[in-house]
């Protein structure tokens, strides 16, 4: 079966060259990080390397309180960090507590050696959803410990159904598997899989350490000056997501709002389609160059890697993707205590389920059943507080994957 899944992966590597000829860029980066020599070290014998894979920068910025905690644990080992997403590798290339980051080399065989053989990691940590089986038999025949940590597994995947060669890679070559939920714990002991816990989800403890590190932001406070009414920031928007705020805006009793919108596309072409949705915003380059209008009320955010900072200005917050293939990540405002509103496609995404079970978190169909959903959290303190409450208390709650996980590694 070994055989088989190695075909399988010179062909996906064949259309990823094929894809980067035709010049499809994140094929590009990927085809042109593999060729990067990376990293100029080779780890000696007996040096403690540990190694951290993401897919991309989600699962990165899920890996970072354990690995930062690893770190400061044992400051003498190297850290090697890799990706395969050119979203991750390109925005955190330059992570100052990792001795290398570079994309994953292919899991072929000869590669595979490779990379091993000159970073020698001592233990391996995956994170979420990346099963790597060429990787993965390397490093149990070598005997370094391996790690999955914050995974999370459904029945539809194929490690409970089909090959049984997938179910037994499972649970060979992992010497523990930390998964999110309960339900993810039984469907791995229904295989015969006995070395796994439930860790939960470390992004609990990501987005807590962005909270309580979270510095005041002087554009985005030029901006709210003067400013006594309500603050709506919208996160990682999509046009459906626009057009819905715009509407249920246009129908608030409270007129009195400013919004910070952070869409998920900066291209230009779909920044002047907000402009032409909101005609009274103003660009976030345009506040920080003084050149703006006062009486804006709508703040586009045009660049990347402020939005988890800026939910700390929020009343409410909107999370996107949820009229697209599913909503992004609401844990950024949910741990300032913040209410949301998300579209219908949540229902992959455990912490939506959560949030609006407990009452911090409230789904929309369209822009009237927003504003039925936005006006009480705006206009009714005693709501709002009772969802704000909502919201830290799930955040408290879930919070201390990364102690579990390290302890039960260092013991």
């Amino acid at each position: 079966m070994r055989l088989f899944y190695t075909i399988g992966i010179w062909f996906y590597i064949l259309g990823i060259r094929i894809a980067a000829l035709f010049g499809h860029g994140k094929a590009r980066l990927m085809v042109k990080g593999w060729k990067a020599v990376g990293c100029p070290w080779s780890a000696a014998p007996g040096e403690q390397v540990a190694w951290f894979h993401a897919a991309s920068l989600g699962e990165f910025e899920q890996a970072r309180p354990v690995l930062e905690e690893y770190k400061r644990r044992h400051p003498d080992h190297r850290i090697v960090v890799t990706f395969f997403s050119p979203s991750g590798y390109e925005v955190r290339k330059n992570y100052a507590q990792a001795d290398a980051v570079l994309y994953l080399p292919p899991d072929l065989p000869c590669t595979v050696r490779r990379f091993l053989d000159r970073y020698r990691p001592t233990v391996a940590f995956f994170v979420k959803y990346e099963f790597w089986y060429n990787y993965l038999g390397a490093l149990h025949r070598r005997g370094i410990p391996t790690y999955i940590f914050s995974a999370i597994f459904r029945p539809n995947q194929y490690f409970f159904k089909g090959v049984p060669w997938f179910r037994n890679q499972l649970r060979d070559c992992f010497n523990h598997l930390f998964v999110q939920n309960e339900e993810s714990l039984n469907l791995l002991k229904s295989i015969g899989i006995e070395h796994c816990s439930v860790a939960g989800d470390t992004r609990f403890d990501r987005v807590h350490q962005i909270a309580v590190a979270a510095e005041g932001n002087e554009v985005v406070e030029r901006f709210l000056d003067g400013h006594q009414g309500k603050v709506l920031v919208a996160g990682s928007t999509w046009p459906p997501d626009e057009a819905l705020i715009t509407q249920a805006i246009r129908q608030s009793d409270n007129q009195a709002i400013r919004l910070i919108l952070a869409p998920h596309v900066i291209s230009e072409e779909h920044l002047k389609q907000i402009e032409a949705l909101f005609p009274d915003s103003v660009r976030y380059s345009q506040v920080a160059s003084g050149q703006w209008p006062e009486a804006s009320n709508v703040l586009i955010i045009d660049n990347i890697g402020l939005l988890s900072k800026l939910y700390r200005y929020a009343d409410v917050a909107y999370i996107g993707g949820g009229f697209g293939v599913g909503i992004h990540n609401i844990l950024e405002a949910v741990t300032f205590g913040k209410p949301v509103l998300f579209g219908p496609n949540y229902h992959k995404f455990q912490e939506a389920k959560d949030i609006i079970a407990r009452g911090g978190g409230f789904s929309h169909h369209d822009g009237e059943s927003l504003n039925q959903h936005l006006q009480p959290l705006l206009t009714d303190p005693e709501a709002y507080a009772k969802a704000s409450q909502a919201c830290l208390d799930y955040m408290t709650a879930n919070l201390g994957s990364t102690e579990k996980i390290l302890s039960t590694i260092d013991h």
